[in-house]
C-alpha cells in the first residue's frame, strides 16, 4: 500500500471540509487537509470555528420571551463570540492581499460606509485629466477622426464615455452571459515586454497587477445550469496602474458572426423561442438552426460549438481567447497586430455529453462550485497568457482576413509567445456586490492596447458600455467598488444616478482658470490612438476574404482526434434531432458537406436522411487547404497539475477494510485530490469508526473524476461463493447487491472515468457488468483490479489514469454498459 504521511486517522473527513456539499453526521476533526498549504489551514480553522460557533447556541434561549407578559419588556438577543475571526468570514482566502482587494486584514465590526464623507471627497489639484477607468486623457479638445476633415471614429471611447455620461446625468434609469462565477487574483509579467507594448502591466519581469476574472455561459438565464452546451465567457479585468483594461473574451477563439449588425439576430435566434419561452440555455431548437443554416459564416464556430470545448470539465480546465485581432503599440508608436491566448495549467479537459446533461440536474452549480472549492482549498487555478503577434505586411499574406472574427490565426503561421501568468487566489466576499455587479467593457483599454477594425469588435466597443448603463442603473457604474480602478480618477463628469463622489469646488469644465486649469489633459502621457491611415468611401459590406466560410471549419475538423470527431458528429445529431423542421436539417447538413464528407455523412446517418448536395459557396475563391494544426485538439494540452483538486469517491459499506480505506484516503489527499467516503447514508458505518461523508443520493456518479471500491475486512473474506463473477449466491459486501452502487459504477464506466477495485471490491465491478477489456480486446488502462496487498502499485496506476481524466478508448456508440 502506498504510504501516506499520516495513517493515524488524522485526515478523516478532510474531503468534506474541502467540499461545499454534505458531510459526516458526526464530523471528525482532521488535523490537516493534505500537503502543507496556508489557505487550506485557514479553511480548516474556518470550518472548525464555524461548527463551534453554531454549536454554542444549541437552541434559541430567548424564544420564550416573545410571548405573554415577558413580551412586554424588550430583550436583548443572545450572542456568542467566535473562537476565530474566520468563523464569520465569507472565504478562507480573505487574508490574500492585493492593491484591489485590500490589505487582507478585515476590520472586525467596522463599516467604512458610516465614516466621514472625507472618504469619498475628490479634489483635482495637480492631477491630470483621466477617463472613468483611470486612463489619462491625451487630448480633451477633439474627437478621434479619420483625417482632420473626416468622419468621427466609432471607436473613440473617450468621446463616447464623456458624452454618454453627460447624456445620463439627468436620466434615471445583462441579456447574454447572465450566469457567471468569478474570483480575484493577479497577473504576473514574465519579462519586460515594452518592445511590443507600452502597457505598464507588461513593463517589467515579475510585475503583478490585480485582476478580477468572471467565467460565464452565454445563452442561459442567471438561474440556468452550468454544464449546458454553450460558449463560455472568459473576461479579465486588469486593475493596472494606468487604468482598467478589460480583456473580454471566450473559451473559443472565433465567433458566430462577422459584423456587430448581426449580433441581435444571433442572440434572438438562440434564446428561448418567443411564442412559448423554450428551451432554456440551449441551442437545440429550430430558430437557432434556422438562422445558422442561412448564415454559412457560422460554420467554423459551429464545429467548435459541437466539439467538447462547449462542455468543459471545469472553468479551471478551459482555454480563453481575446477572439478579435487587437493592436499592441509601444512607446515609440510602433504597432503590431495581436491575438490573446489563455492556457490553463490544469490542461484542457471536458465532460462527455451524457455526463454534462445529467450534471445539469444533479448539480446545476457544478462549475461554480468547482472554482470556489479549488480556491478555498488553496489549489489556486493558473493560466499562461500568450500572444500571437504579426505585422500588417505578414497579415496581408495570410489566406484569410485578420479582421474576420470567424477566423483564427493558426499557430503554425504565428506561434503563441508566453508573456505572463494569471493566478486566481481569492474568492469574492459577496456574490452580488462583486460577481454580479462587475462591469466588463471592451472599450476599457489602457495605453499600449488598441483596437483593430474588426467590425464585430467595433460594435462591442459600444454595446458593452451601453448595456452596463442599463443594467447597473446609470453612467456611474464605474464607482461601484468592484469596478473602480486603482489608478486615480479625475475629470469633470458629474451627477447622474447613484453618484458617490463628492467633488470639491465649483469647477466642472475644462479649460478653466478657477481651478488653476485642473484637471488638465495629460498629453503624450495619456491614451493616444494608433494613427492608422484610412482612405476609403463609406460603404456597407464585407471584404471578399470574409466570404470563405468553410476552409477554417475544415482545418478545425481535420485537426481533431478521431474521438473528438465522433463527439462532434454526435453533438450535431443531438442538436438537429431536436429540430422539428426537416428543411432546416437538410440545409444544415448541406453546409457540412463543404467541410468534410465523413462529417456530413455521419450527421445525416444519425438523422435518418440522405446526404444532400452541398450548399453553394458565397465566393469563387477556392476553399483553402490548411495543414492540420495539432494545437486545436484538446488532447494537445494535458496540463501539469496531475490529480490536484480532482474528486475521488471511495465506496464504503459495512465490513469494509477500515485501515485500507484510511490509507487510500490519506494518500489521495496528500497527492492533492479530494477524496470522500460515499455510501447509502451519511453517518457511522456499523461496526466501524468510519463516517460516510456523502450519499449516493446527494453525490451521484457525475460529480466524481474517479472511484475506488476497497476490499472487505478479514472477517468478511470467507464468503467464497460471492467471489465469482455473476454469482447468485447471497453474500459478499452489501454493495454487491446495491443497485445504486452498481449504477454509480456503470456511469463512471460510461463516462470514461478510471476505476480501482481492491480484493473483494472487484465483486461490485462484476455485479455492475463492467468489462475489463476495451472494445478492441486490449486491457482497459482505466480498470485497475488489485489483489489484497497489491493496493500500493494499484493506487499508483489509478492516480496516473486519474491525471489523464478519461479513457476515451472504451467509448462505443451506443455504450456497452
Amino acid at each position: 500500500m502506498a504510504q501516506s504521511k499520516d495513517d493515524s486517522g488524522a485526515v478523516d473527513g478532510a474531503g468534506s471540509i474541502l467540499s461545499t456539499v454534505a458531510g459526516p453526521a458526526e464530523p471528525p476533526r482532521p488535523s490537516r487537509l493534505g500537503p502543507p498549504n496556508p489557505i487550506a489551514g485557514q479553511l480548516l480553522e474556518k470550518v472548525t470555528s464555524d461548527e463551534q460557533l453554531a454549536a454554542a447556541i444549541p437552541f434559541n434561549e430567548t424564544k420564550p420571551l416573545e410571548y405573554g407578559d415577558a413580551a412586554l419588556t424588550p430583550h436583548a438577543g443572545e450572542t456568542r463570540p467566535p473562537s476565530s475571526n474566520f468563523a464569520t468570514a465569507s472565504t478562507s482566502t480573505e487574508t490574500v492581499a492585493s492593491p484591489k482587494a485590500g490589505a487582507g486584514l478585515p476590520d472586525i465590526g467596522a463599516n467604512p460606509l458610516d465614516g466621514p464623507l472625507d472618504r469619498v471627497r475628490v479634489d483635482d489639484s495637480g492631477r491630470e485629466l483621466s477617463t472613468n477607468q483611470g486612463v489619462k486623457v491625451a487630448d480633451n479638445q477633439d474627437s478621434l477622426k479619420i483625417g482632420l476633415r473626416g468622419p468621427t471614429a466609432l471607436e473613440d471611447f473617450i468621446l463616447r464615455e464623456k458624452i454618454t455620461h453627460f447624456d445620463h446625468e439627468r436620466i434615471p434609469e445583462r441579456v447574454v452571459h447572465a450566469r457567471g462565477s468569478a474570483a480575484h487574483g493577479y497577473f504576473e509579467s514574465y519579462a519586460d515586454h515594452s518592445a511590443i507594448t507600452r502597457a505598464s502591466l507588461f513593463g517589467a519581469a515579475g510585475k503583478r497587477t490585480p485582476v478580477f476574472v468572471r467565467f460565464s455561459t452565454v445563452a442561459g438565464e442567471r438561474g440556468s445550469a452550468d454544464t449546458v452546451r454553450d460558449v463560455r465567457g472568459f473576461a479579465v479585468k486588469f486593475y493596472t496602474d494606468e487604468g482598467n483594461w478589460d480583456l473580454v473574451g471566450n473559451n473559443i477563439p472565433v465567433f458566430f458572426i462577422q459584423d456587430a449588425m448581426k449580433f441581435p439576430d444571433l442572440i434572438h435566434s438562440v434564446k428561448p423561442e418567443p411564442h412559448h419561452g423554450m428551451p432554456q440555455a440551449a441551442s437545440a431548437h429550430d430558430t437557432f438552426w434556422d438562422f445558422a443554416s442561412l448564415s454559412p459564416e457560422i460554420t467554423h464556430m459551429l464545429l467548435w460549438h459541437t466539439s467538447d470545448r462547449a462542455i468543459p470539465r471545469s472553468y479551471r480546465m478551459m482555454q480563453g481567447f481575446g477572439v478579435h485581432t487587437f493592436r499592441l503599440v509601444n512607446a515609440q508608436g510602433a504597432s503590431l497586430f495581436c491575438k490573446f491566448h489563455w492556457t490553463p495549467a490544469a490542461g484542457t479537459h471536458s465532460l462527455v455529453w451524457d455526463e454534462a446533461a445529467r450534471l445539469a440536474g444533479a448539480d446545476p452549480d457544478f462549475h461554480r462550485r468547482d472554482l470556489w472549492e479549488a480556491i478555498e482549498a488553496g489549489q489556486f487555478p493558473e493560466w499562461e497568457l500568450g500572444v500571437q503577434t504579426f505585422t500588417a505586411e505578414q497579415a496581408a499574406q495570410f489566406p484569410f482576413d485578420i479582421l474576420d472574427p470567424t477566423k483564427i490565426v493558426p499557430e503554425e503561421m504565428a506561434p503563441v509567445q508566453p508573456i505572463g501568468r494569471l493566478v486566481l487566489d481569492r474568492n469574492p466576499d459577496n456574490f452580488f456586490a462583486e460577481t454580479e455587479q462587475v462591469a466588463f467593457c471592451v472599450a476599457h483599454v489602457v495605453p499600449g492596447i488598441d483596437f483593430s477594425d474588426d467590425p464585430l469588435l467595433q460594435g462591442r466597443i459600444h454595446s458593452y458600455i451601453d448595456t452596463q448603463i442599463s443594467r447597473l442603473g446609470g453612467a456611474n457604474f464605474h464607482e461601484i467598488p468592484i469596478n473602480s480602478p486603482v489608478a486615480r480618477i479625475h475629470n469633470n463628469q458629474r451627477d447622474g444616478m447613484h453618484r458617490q463622489s463628492i467633488n470639491r469646488g465649483r469647477v466642472s469644465y475644462e479649460p478653466n482658470s478657477l481651478a488653476g486649469g485642473c484637471p488638465f489633459q495629460a498629453g503624450a502621457r495619456g491614451y493616444v490612438s494608433y494613427p492608422e491611415p484610412v482612405a476609403a468611401s463609406k460603404v456597407r459590406g464585407k471584404p471578399e476574404l470574409f466570404a470563405d466560410h468553410y476552409s477554417q471549419a475544415r482545418l478545425f475538423w481535420k485537426s481533431q482526434t478521431a474521438v473528438e470527431q465522433n463527439h462532434i458528429i454526435a453533438a450535431f445529431r443531438f442538436e438537429l434531432t431536436r429540430v422539428q423542421t426537416p428543411a432546416i436539417r437538410r440545409r444544415m447538413v448541406a453546409g457540412l458537406v463543404n467541410v468534410d464528407q465523413r462529417l456530413a455523412t455521419g450527421v445525416a446517418d444519425g438523422l435518418g436522411m440522405a446526404v444532400p448536395p452541398a450548399l453553394p459557396l458565397a465566393t469563387d475563391l477556392p476553399i483553402h487547404d490548411y495543414p492540420a494544426s495539432p494545437s486545436l485538439s484538446l488532447f494537445s494540452r494535458p496540463g501539469t497539475t496531475g490529480i490536484k483538486a480532482l474528486r475521488v469517491a471511495l465506496l464504503v459499506a459495512p465490513g469494509v477494510d477500515e485501515g485500507q480505506v484510511r490509507q487510500l484516503y490519506a494518500a489521495l489527499l496528500d497527492g492533492g485530490a479530494v477524496p470522500r467516503l460515499v455510501g447509502e447514508r451519511i453517518g457511522k458505518l456499523p461496526g466501524s469508526d468510519l463516517d460516510v461523508e456523502i450519499s449516493f443520493e446527494t453525490g451521484p456518479s457525475m460529480l466524481w473524476d474517479g472511484a475506488i471500491v476497497p476490499d472487505r475486512a478479514d472477517d468478511y473474506a470467507g464468503l467464497a461463493a460471492a467471489d465469482t463473477p455473476h454469482s447468485d449466491t447471497p453474500g459478499g459486501t452489501p454493495l454487491n447487491r446495491d443497485l445504486a452502487a452498481q449504477e454509480f459504477l456503470r456511469l463512471q464506466y460510461r463516462h470514461d472515468k478510471p476505476l480501482l477495485a481492491i480484493g473483494s471490491g472487484a465483486q461490485l465491478l462484476y455485479a455492475a457488468g463492467i468489462p475489463q477489456d476495451l472494445p478492441d480486446g486490449e486491457p482497459d488502462p482505466g480498470i485497475i483490479i488489485a489483489e489484497r496487498g497489491d493496493d500500493g502499485p494499484a493506487l499508483t496506476l489509478f492516480e496516473a489514469a486519474l491525471a489523464d481524466h478519461r479513457v476515451y478508448a472504451r467509448e462505443t456508440d451506443p455504450p456497452r454498459v
